[in-house]
């Protein structure tokens, strides 16, 4: 499976996060809206992704935030690309859970 995320291809999304892999990149957290549609609530990067998502600080939000239960979506790639990545979707994206 695969998802366009402000103009990069994600695997996923997946309903948990054991489906992503302990590699560097960036990951979206997504609120699933129904036919095809999809809200972005978080963008983050890290070393390893499988990791940081299975224990998040903000998974708290990404609860309050879902319509039903949030599903992740994985961009790999080097620790030089993954922070260009995840600036460049945050500023692209009004994200309810973290800071902007």
């Amino acid at each position: 499976m695969a998802i366009p995320i402000g103009g990069y291809i994600f695997d996923g999304p997946f309903p948990s996060p054991d489906s992503l892999q302990s590699r560097s990149g960036v990951y979206a957290i997504l609120d699933p809206l129904g036919n095809g549609r999809w809200k972005v609530l978080d963008i983050g990067e890290s070393g390893d992704l499988w990791t940081r998502v299975k224990s998040h600080d903000r998974e708290e939000c990404w609860n309050r935030q879902t319509s039903s239960r949030w599903q992740v979506a994985a961009f790999y790639c080097d620790a030089p690309t993954r922070m260009r990545v995840e600036k460049e979707l945050r500023d692209r994206y009004k994200l309810p859970c973290g800071k902007q």
